[in-house]
């Protein structure tokens, strides 16, 4: 595996994702009356999804960026999930256009950006360079179901 400045290259997303040692989560229906992803020409827009993993959702409000920065984190890959879902291979994404990320926070926590690193790691991670992003980090006081972290993002496609 090559290194290119500290991100690891390998032949492609679902090579990435393996030799990373990372497993998908199985995705919940949506919670309302919408889809989870929606093609445009040439962009997928993906519904936002809040913090979870295998005991449920993660809740509250990030008190410490590792805490939230880990919520971010299970967002991705529940993302990453979706797409795959939705496109049949991570390797019909061409780039990661935009990311807008919300934590659940108290008014004086002015760390959002590190927290929503734990999304765009993630993505670097996976696409490498195609992984790279413009994106929000907005502090919020509240989220859907007392979720610590909801994040959403636009891709675009081979």
């Amino acid at each position: 595996m090559e290194e290119k400045a500290g991100i690891a290259v390998v032949g492609d997303a679902e090579e990435r994702l393996a030799a990373a040692g990372i497993v998908l989560p199985e995705l919940p229906a949506p919670g309302g009356n919408y889809l989870s992803a929606k093609t445009v020409g040439k962009l997928v827009y993906l519904a936002g999804v809040i913090s979870s993993d295998e005991s449920g959702i993660v809740t509250g409000q990030v008190l410490a960026i590792e805490e939230g920065y880990r919520a971010a984190r299970l967002c991705g890959l529940t993302q990453l999930a979706v797409l795959k879902r939705h496109l049949g291979s991570l390797n019909a994404v061409k780039s990661v256009v935009s990311v807008n990320g919300y934590v659940n926070a108290p008014q004086e926590f002015a760390d959002s950006p590190k927290v929503v690193n734990g999304f765009s790691d993630l993505l670097v991670k996976v696409f490498g360079d195609a992984g790279r992003h413009v994106r929000a980090a907005v502090g919020v006081n509240a989220l859907p179901r007392n979720a610590m972290v909801e994040v959403q993002m636009v891709v675009e496609i081979f």
